[in-house]
């Protein structure tokens, strides 16, 4: 940012503001935007029809636009800036390939087929089933099962359109945190944060033919039945239950010990305790 004579390094959001990164704020997250009074030299892009603070553009490189999050895409499409994990070295343990830095825990079982990623963490007694695919920056924690041909770690489908209808698609550069004690069944998908991290917190249990999408956190001891798709940042309390077949809109929160029932469509939140 030659104008203000700092650099620009890594994206953030207003949930977990950094230093010298590129951010955005829309009009629906205005009332979060004094995060950006806990950060420095920043790259942020701002909607268009809203005034901007005058402390905030002393801190920072404001870009104002008609569309704030579309500007964002656009800055890493038109910089030819992707996060791709990259390509290490493997080896070849009893059918399985795990990158060589690739950190794994005692008494792990990861079965022939398996693919191990160089970003991956992967803590004590846990299963990996075989055909599950880890791919990119995966912290998991003890006592956690991933099942047969699951895949951790896919990009999410975050497209909008430009201004002449083109796709423009937000790069996705978070990852994947499993907690203890969570259950992920088979042929699941689990797509890693576009900024911050997709958790799965402390004792979740996800059913087969599942799809996770970018940003989404499930709250502890939360159950997700089969065929069920949570679209990006939606989210549950502890000790939700989601049952078959529901689709959960993006961004809607189901609350603590609620019940969404078998085929259910989610598009506004689900408080606390309700079915």
């Amino acid at each position: 940012v030659p104008e203000k004579g700092f650099d620009v390094v890594r994206p953030a959001s207003l949930n977990n503001p950094k230093d010298n990164a590129v951010m955005f704020v829309t009009e629906g997250y205005l009332q979060y935007a004094d995060a950006l009074l806990t950060c420095n030299d920043c790259l942020v892009f701002w909607p268009d029809a809203i005034p901007v603070p005058e402390i905030y553009e002393e801190k920072h490189a404001v870009i104002k636009c008609l569309n704030s999050k579309n500007g964002y895409c656009a800055f890493f499409r038109d910089n030819n800036i992707t996060y791709y994990p990259p390509i290490g070295d493997f080896e070849l343990v009893n059918g399985a390939y795990i990158a060589k830095t690739a950190k794994i825990g005692k008494e792990c079982r990861i079965l022939p087929g398996a693919f191990i990623d160089g970003e991956v963490i992967i803590g004590d007694n846990c299963y990996i089933g075989t055909g599950a695919k880890l791919v990119g920056e995966i912290h998991i924690g003890n006592n956690v099962v991933v099942k047969e041909n699951t895949v951790i770690g896919a990009d999410g489908l975050s497209t909008d359109r430009d201004e002449d209808g083109k796709a423009l698609t937000m790069p996705q550069f978070g990852g994947v945190i499993i907690e203890d004690d969570v259950q992920i069944g088979a042929l699941t998908v689990i797509a890693r944060g576009a900024i911050d991290n997709t958790i799965l917190h402390r004792g979740v249990k996800v059913d087969n033919s599942t799809f996770i999408s970018h940003n989404v956190v499930l709250g502890e001891d939360t159950f997700v039945v089969g065929e069920t798709i949570m679209f990006g940042s939606s989210s549950t309390g502890n000790q939700a239950f989601i049952s078959g077949n529901s689709t959960i809109r993006d961004g809607r929160h189901v609350g603590i010990k609620s019940i969404v029932g078998m085929g259910s469509v989610v598009v506004r939140n689900v408080e606390d305790g309700a079915v």
